[in-house]
């Protein structure tokens, strides 16, 4: 009988050790991907339903009626943003309703994340859930998405409810400064490279401007389960909620390795920690 035990003891330590490793990944889900091409490469922008319900449903809307293609990216400033949509006053532009703010979300006390930081500069708490980066201040009962390079969000005018279509994409610096008064409802996970590489149309002093001619276009934004399987970019992130992560958290803070002689503040910049990405072959 003990032998038997034992024997139940060890394949369900074996099926519980292969299941957590199952759910060190996760798939990404093509009913909230979005595929963008350009013209030197293919990106992909994994959606956020679950804190931007509206400006995902609008969005998604827009991009299966063929609302982007062969729009442009006629705001990019170097370090800040690549801002893109249909030309101002034009009959796509002008079709497009406006969306009230969905800046930040109400939190309860179920409300749980895998926690990066204490007192951040923007944000009582931050933390990942289910891959992206959040702020949330336990005081208000309040959460958000964060400005974190490679992130999508709606472009507005000077009222809160005024985006509509028209939106950018972090590719620089992380402007929190922007952090709950836009919304944002999603991320790049595949080809930041070749957000990088969108012509910017802002330059310096004394430069010649950037012909709007120059401006780089959007060829195509499909929604991944639009597409036939054999075109879509299988891809699986990290699972921020599995314990592993928490560890590499943990471990990314202590910063044991012989590399660091001298060793930093135990803290971490949210935005500049990694959630890994990879393609399923």
């Amino acid at each position: 009988m003990k032998i038997k035990l034992t024997f139940l003891f060890i394949s369900l330590f074996t099926v519980l050790s292969i299941n957590a490793n199952e759910n060190e990944w996760r798939k990404l889900d093509p009913n909230n991907a979005i595929l963008m091409t350009l013209p030197h490469g293919k990106v992909v922008i994994e959606l956020a339903p679950q804190f931007a319900p509206n400006h995902v449903e609008q969005f998604k809307t827009l991009t299966k009626n063929g609302h982007y293609d062969g729009n442009k990216f006629y705001r990019v400033i170097d370090g800040f943003v690549a801002q893109g949509g249909p030309e101002d006053g034009s009959a796509k532009d002008k079709a497009t309703s406006s969306l009230k703010i969905e800046g930040d979300f109400a939190t309860d006390e179920n409300f749980s994340f895998t926690l990066v930081q204490e007192n951040d500069l923007f944000a009582e708490q931050t933390g990942f859930k289910d891959g992206f980066a959040l702020g949330h201040n336990l005081s208000e009962k309040k959460a958000w998405m964060l400005h974190c390079p490679g992130i999508i969000a709606m472009a507005r005018g000077n009222e809160p409810d005024s985006g509509t279509s028209h939106f950018y994409i972090t590719n620089g610096q992380a402007p929190r400064y922007l952090d709950r008064i836009m919304t944002v409802f999603g991320r790049v996970v595949y080809g930041m490279n070749h957000v990088q590489a969108i012509t910017r149309t802002s330059v310096i002093a004394g430069d010649k401007p950037v012909n709007k001619k120059d401006f780089t276009p959007m060829i195509s934004m499909q929604l991944m389960s639009d597409l036939p399987k054999e075109q879509q970019i299988q891809l699986e992130i990290k699972n921020t909620e599995h314990s592993s992560y928490a560890k590499k958290l943990v471990d990314r803070k202590k910063r044991e390795n012989a590399f660091f002689y001298k060793k930093p503040p135990p803290v971490l910049d949210i935005c500049q920690t990694p959630v890994g990405v990879r393609i399923v072959k």
